[in-house]
């Protein structure tokens, strides 16, 4: 019961380097915070025409030693993949890159996204003798690949791909090359850049800065780029749709060093900062951010309203995600394993308290107490996004609306179960100002904002068949 949107996954890919595991490795490290349950690398090498290999639960740097990459990972392109499951279980049935063998040889595929058809398809290919070894909706584009009627494999997926709905980046790594594209509305990220002779796609430009690669440019929405023969290939197979980037990945996904769609996320949330405190009016001795990915907008507001900004909330990095909480003695601590107050900072103060969003609710309402036991005179509660009301189902994984306490609770009602004083929401023209500079098209958003306001984009076939 995480109290924040879970991330979607990572992909990375290069071709036409003698160190690809190595560099592949550590593009994945950097796309961590995508997807913490399994990690996986395939490796192709193009003079011997063999590939390898390695998937593992958890983190990258605990799986993936200089050993195993080394003596491993042999060959000059590789794919690899972080993942956070949003369409089938964790388990090891599940690991991504999905291998399979074609008449064309061997391929691997990784995924970044949702298919909102997949059930449908599935149901399909299995009538028509496709076995299914795994429960993840990515192995449906598996089968269409290998089921295709086209000759060639920038064909088939082509093929494959006019059949299937949701929100997607893909790498196929097959023994010449990388196939790399992304769906129609372009909802997930997918970047392309050069390290020497060696050809780098990956799903944030962070990974590229890990390995020294210069970035080219922001794969486009509907485009397939087919990298092979030392050569960058671009085509506009898919249908031209509007752009429908997914907006939550500037307030919350993407790391803050990265540049998605031409703008740096660090920024973009200094930005969504600076329009809370145009419109929130506060009298505030300090702000204070619930690190970390609230901490940009909380610069932001200090630097718009004057009003200092403090580190009165400690996070402790070395508790994780799979963190066991063996007693009801150690569970009773919450929040405290993860933040701390700084009591000196805050005792006796007037304090505005700014995170990225409101889930469920139940961390908020310990942070706040945090608060409020360190001694702060007053609580301000600010959310940098507007109330999240509706799952997502293009590749995050979401509660159910009826878990999503602003979908049935008001700001007032809210900000009574959290405990503060007051608790006010960025609006969403406020979120389209801070990111685009311009106000929501209501009638054809600029982008994917459903989890703020119910629009999908994209047809929820298995939802409404």
């Amino acid at each position: 019961m995480f109290d924040k949107f879970n991330e979607e996954c990572g992909i990375f890919g290069i071709y036409g380097s003698k160190d690809a595991s190595i560099n592949t490795t550590l593009g994945l490290h950097a796309l961590q915070h995508r997807g913490q349950e399994t990690a996986g690398i395939v490796v192709m090498d193009s003079e011997t025409q063999t590939h390898n290999f390695h998937f593992a639960d958890g983190l990258v740097a605990d799986n993936f030693t200089s050993t195993k990459v080394v003596k491993k990972l042999i060959g000059d392109i590789a794919i690899g993949h972080v993942r956070y499951s949003t369409a089938g279980k964790k388990t090891s049935r599940n690991y991504q890159p999905i291998i399979a063998e074609l008449e064309q040889g061997i391929i691997a595929l990784a995924h970044n996204g949702n298919l909102t058809n997949a059930k449908k398809l599935r149901t399909q290919l299995i009538k028509r003798g496709a076995i299914f070894q795994s429960t993840m909706d990515s192995e449906v584009i598996v089968h269409l690949i290998a089921l295709s009627n086209k000759k060639n494999l920038p064909d088939k997926v082509i093929d494959a791909v006019n059949q299937i709905e949701g929100a997607f980046s893909l790498l196929v790594i097959h023994k010449n090359g990388i196939i790399a594209l992304r769906d129609s509305y372009g909802v997930r990220p997918l970047s392309i850049a050069t390290q020497g002779d060696s050809i780098v796609v990956a799903s944030e430009t962070c990974a590229f800065d890990i390995i020294g690669a210069k970035f080219l440019r922001d794969i486009k929405a509907g485009e397939m780029v087919v990298i092979e023969d030392n050569k960058i290939e671009s085509l506009m197979p898919f249908a031209n749709k509007p752009s429908k980037f997914c907006i939550f990945e500037f307030v919350y996904f993407a790391r803050p060093d990265s540049v998605l769609e031409g703008k740096n996320v660090y920024q973009m949330r200094k930005n969504i900062g600076i329009e809370l405190a145009k419109e929130i009016q506060c009298d505030a001795d300090i702000v204070v951010a619930v690190p970390d990915s609230g901490v940009p907008s909380a610069i932001g507001f200090a630097m718009q309203s004057k009003i200092p900004f403090e580190q009165g909330i400690i996070r402790n990095h070395y508790v994780g995600r799979t963190f066991i909480e063996p007693t009801d003695k150690i569970r009773h601590f919450g929040v405290k394993l993860k933040h701390n107050a700084n009591n000196a900072v805050i005792k006796g103060k007037k304090v505005v308290l700014i995170d990225d969003s409101i889930v469920r609710g139940t961390t908020s309402k310990k942070i706040v107490q945090l608060i409020r036991d360190a001694g702060a005179k007053e609580i301000t509660m600010l959310i940098a996004s507007p109330p999240t009301i509706s799952p997502c189902f293009y590749g995050v994984d979401t509660p159910d609306k009826k878990d999503l306490i602003a979908s049935h609770l008001s700001t007032q009602q809210i900000c009574q179960m959290i405990g503060a004083d007051r608790l006010f929401y960025l609006s969403i023209d406020g979120l389209y100002r801070a990111i685009n500079q311009t106000k929501r098209d209501n009638l054809n958003p600029q982008f994917c904002d459903a989890c703020f306001t119910d629009q999908y984009p994209i047809n929820l076939t298995d939802l409404t068949n």
